[in-house]
């Protein structure tokens, strides 16, 4: 394929992490190279995802990274430096104006690098806008970069951001045991963790195993379903052992007929993409606990911390997130479109990854959810192959830069 010169945009959709900006500095620093070989001149941001580029609401990334270390500050800093946006792409069938206005976008300003990074459903935007580019007189390449906590995209081993998140809900969980022992009152602490779909970061609770501690007492992922009677029964049989239990659960943990146990809490309500909104599994766990155990107990939601809790980052998850983000821009101006770009685990019992490019119309849209093996008989803990499979995402501690007692960030 010809080389194809030109300017190119990033932008970033759906939930912030820790390291989805990272991941567009690898982006960046990618574009910087291609600028350095004439491939492309200028790398332009588009604010608040495919929202602020209809709006035309963009900034010249070229010019603002040219000093290394504003990178290196860019790594560092949590959430979504660009703004993001949570946009349901219809498809250019249904809405064809929005697709010819963007490619007239493209030509204004002659985009022929589009690199959108996010999750399931900003995949599926790629997708979309990869296919109708290709059908229409105007050549461009358009590349997916991986970004979840939830850690469900398929073709990819692991997501950028999930690392990091799984490192602060493992350590975060090492600490609650430590507080929730000092009584000898029973009491029980329910911790619920991001993932409505997939279980992985809930998975993660079970991994201060590998540094002396122990797992939260249950684990339930919403890949199987709640029991309420055997939660009960577990809770009575483990706390003759010992009195003070901590209980890690998904957001999405369902009963076996398919409703969210958080579900009914304030009325159903749905999101822009049509997901359930949910909020609430551990209160009412909380509740049940109360009126059939008659003991002490809380509920903990662990919120936006799993996904902005910057001050603990995995140093693998930073890396392989620039890593990723820079062969994106590599495979993109190789002449591949329509591909996102993945992070691909050796095999192995040494821990190393490869990045590749993988249909984007194979993955958008599609769950990866935690494998049976990674689950224990009884549903409510993760076994040797699950730990093993976790532990090489939470390795390694960042330098932070700090300013005035706290860590350094950029503003955009």
């Amino acid at each position: 394929m010809t080389m194809l010169k030109g300017n190119a945009v990033v932008g970033q959709s759906g939930g912030p992490t820790a390291a989805i900006n990272a991941t567009l500095a690898g982006v960046i620093k990618g574009a910087l190279a291609a600028k350095g070989e004439g491939i492309i001149d200028t790398l332009f941001g588009m604010r608040n995802g495919i929202e602020g580029f209809l709006q035309e609401n963009l900034i010249n990334l070229t010019d603002i990274f040219s000093d290394e270390r504003k990178l290196e500050i860019l790594k560092q800093t949590p959430s979504a430096a660009l703004g993001s946006c949570r946009k349901k792409m219809k498809s250019p069938e249904a809405d064809p104006e929005t697709y010819e206005k963007l490619i007239e976008i493209f030509k204004k300003y002659n985009i022929r690098y589009f690199f959108y990074i996010g999750g399931n459903d900003s995949m599926d935007t790629v997708s979309k806008l990869s296919q109708f580019a290709s059908e229409h007189d105007y050549e461009m390449r358009v590349v997916g970069v991986p970004k979840t906590i939830d850690n469900d995209l398929a073709a990819t081993d692991h997501t950028p951001g999930f690392g990091s998140a799984a490192k602060f809900v493992a350590t975060t969980m090492k600490e609650l045991i430590r507080d929730i022992s000092v009584y000898s009152m029973k009491a029980v602490t329910i911790v619920e963790v991001m993932g409505r779909d997939a279980g992985w970061l809930t998975a993660s609770a079970a991994l201060p195993v590998i540094s002396g501690g122990k797992a939260p007492d249950l684990i339930y992922l919403p890949e199987r379903s709640f029991d309420p009677e055997k939660f009960i029964e577990s809770i009575n049989e483990l706390q003759k052992d010992h009195p003070a239990l901590l209980v890690a659960v998904s957001e999405g943990i369902r009963f076996a007929d398919g409703r969210y146990v958080g579900e009914g809490l304030g009325g159903r309500k749905v999101d822009a993409f049509g997901h359930v909104a949910l909020s609430g599994a551990g209160k009412v766990l909380e509740d049940l606990v109360k009126e059939r155990v008659g003991c002490k107990v809380r509920s903990i939601e662990l919120n936006l911390p799993q996904r902005c809790a910057a001050h603990i980052a995995s140093l693998t998850d930073i890396t392989e997130s620039v890593g990723v983000g820079f062969a994106a821009v590599k495979y993109a101006t190789e002449g591949k479109t329509g591909v996102m770009a993945t992070i691909d685990r050796a095999d192995g019992e040494e821990y190393s990854v490869s990045y590749g490019a993988y249909n984007i119309a194979e993955i958008a849209n599609a769950v990866k959810t935690v494998p049976d093996e990674y689950i224990n008989e009884t549903s409510d803990g993760i076994t040797e192959a699950g730990i093993n499979y976790l532990k090489p995402l939470i390795m390694g501690e960042c330098p932070v830069v700090y300013e005035n007692g706290m860590p350094e960030h950029i503003v955009l």
